[in-house]
């Protein structure tokens, strides 16, 4: 859809990236130490100043905190932490729970480990978790649940009780969850983000997932990392050495620096994106598109039943080629048929781009 969107000079609020930039502070620091000779190998687990600035920063939020030696790893963006959580805990045969709409790099992974995919379906508006249903779908071959939150695409939040939900049903289990958390800092819920690491049972058998691109507008510098007990982490790192050994050197101290010199950014980020969200929702008011309530990340909802009859696909490219505006359709996160005519809007957009793209919607 990006490339669409450049072939037709569209408004890209397709994919998920900012169009501004990091920082000032963070790339200043990155500067510093590459001109200090910070340019060499990392430790394969990360730097230890980045595991301890994330220690720290887990410990202020979640009230846990994690051991910055055998409990966090640093990655090439949490597409790879969430590959090495899949490749080191799922086998051949073994089945993993995940819920659909999902982001597309799971069931992959998945499959190159040989394991099964059982997707259960969540029905919009609100996307919400049918834990009967969850639980029927268990068995003794299930070994590991993956969840979202915030979650993209719907940009729905799970709630505490959804993680106790969860607990009560995998406690007497040997199954283990993958909480894919990278907009942990982008959460609007009233009660706030709900990790697994804030839950004292689901942690023991947990790896959470996050993103510094997400939390730093810098997507392209793609370092994440996942916190996970140490004997899950073992596991996992054997995967990471051989995968990428370690990630560059001066951005992970940067990142540190930046954690903690600078935490009001990441304390602000959610105010900061839900004034993006606000923006675009008012400015899509008086269109015919039907705005869904947004919970996390920086992505919206839209329904464009009352518009057009062409499926979302189609609605996407037509949009991008007549209308200028580019969006991803929700049927691609779906295995199973996804009749609703709802696209995904990114608002990670300065304030010029949204006004843009809603002038232009409001004239569908």
């Amino acid at each position: 859809m990006s490339a669409l969107a450049q072939q037709h000079n569209a408004i890209n609020l397709s994919q998920g990236f900012p169009d501004f930039d990091g920082p000032e502070y963070l790339k200043q620091r990155l500067a510093y130490h590459v001109s200090q000779g910070a340019n060499q190998y990392a430790p394969m687990t990360g730097t230890a100043a980045l595991r301890e600035a994330i220690a720290a920063k887990t410990e202020l939020i979640y009230g846990y905190t994690p051991d910055a030696t055998s409990d966090i790893t640093i990655t090439a963006g949490a597409t790879e932490a969430l590959y090495i959580a899949i490749t080191a805990l799922v086998g051949p045969g073994d089945e993993v729970v995940a819920f659909d709409p999902s982001y597309d790099c799971y069931a992959p992974a998945v499959q190159l480990a040989g394991g099964v995919m059982k997707r259960i379906q969540l029905q919009p508006p609100e996307f919400k978790v049918d834990w009967a249903t969850f639980a029927d779908n268990l068995s003794d071959r299930t070994k590991l649940v993956v969840i979202n939150t915030p979650h993209n695409p719907s940009a729905t939040a799970w709630s505490h009780d959804d993680l106790e939900q969860l607990w009560l049903r995998i406690a007497d289990r040997p199954i283990f969850v993958l909480s894919d958390e990278v907009y942990e800092h982008i959460c609007f819920a009233k009660e706030g983000h709900a990790s697994v690491l804030r839950h004292s049972q689901l942690r023991q058998r947990a790896i959470a997932v996050s993103s510094f691109g997400k939390t730093f507008h810098m997507t392209g510098w793609r370092v994440g990392y996942c916190v996970a007990p140490a004997a899950i982490s073992v596991e996992l790192r054997k995967v990471h050495q051989y995968l990428t050994f370690s990630i560059t050197t001066p951005v992970q101290l940067a990142l540190a620096d930046m954690l903690r010199e600078q935490p009001q950014h990441w304390q602000n980020l959610s105010a900061f994106y839900q004034a993006k969200r606000d923006r675009l929702t008012q400015g899509l008011a008086k269109s015919r598109l039907k705005v869904l309530p947004g919970a996390g990340t920086y992505f919206l909802l839209v329904d464009y039943s009352e518009v057009s009859d062409l499926n979302d696909v189609a609605f996407c490219h037509w949009l991008t080629e007549h209308v200028g505006v580019a969006a991803i359709p929700m049927s691609v996160f779906c295995a199973a048929s996804f009749p609703h005519k709802l696209i995904r809007l990114c608002f990670a957009k300065q304030e010029a781009t949204l006004d843009a793209a809603a002038e232009r919607l409001c004239q569908l």
